[in-house]
């Protein structure tokens, strides 16, 4: 596996991989990963075998506190999964937060999305206190607007 920045010739490949993680991700436009190969790249890697996108994270660092990098999409090819593309991909991130200096990572997930819940845990983040508990795990009402609850999780990075 090979861990690479984002590119423009590889948006149609990760609009495929979006898709294919459907209900829990959503794919894009083309012009939104256009603009996260052109201008987030460092923040967004693709994991590729043999040339073809088999994983993604989008991440960015925030504007209005550039100690934060904030994890968008997480998403790992079906027949790619528990072979830690996600965990890879990720330690990239995280990495480059904290050559940057930031202190933390920040992700959301879904209630219902119980591997990924396990997978923020084992990576080390942590899920902080929400409203209300769904199968063990803190979810926070309308956290991403009204309707959508999200479980919200960190990693200090330092």
């Amino acid at each position: 596996m090979i861990v690479a920045a984002l590119r423009q010739d590889l948006i149609a490949q990760v609009e495929d991989l979006m898709g294919r993680c459907a209900p829990y991700i959503r794919v894009r436009s083309y012009s939104d990963y256009w603009l996260y190969a052109r201008l987030f790249s460092s923040t967004c890697p693709v994991a590729l075998v043999a040339d073809r996108v088999v994983g993604a994270v989008i991440a960015f660092r925030s504007q209005d506190d550039p100690d934060d990098v904030y994890v968008q999409d997480v998403a790992t090819h079906p027949e790619h999964r528990k072979r830690g593309v996600a965990k890879t991909l990720l330690a990239t991130v995280r990495e480059t937060a904290a050559d940057w200096g930031c202190t933390n990572l920040w992700l959301t997930s879904e209630p219902g999305n119980t591997a990924a819940h396990a997978a923020w845990r084992s990576m080390g983040f942590v899920n902080l206190p929400g409203d209300r508990e769904v199968a063990g795990i803190s979810i926070m009402t309308n956290l991403k607007g009204p309707g959508r609850d999200r479980a919200l999780y960190t990693l200090r990075l330092r």
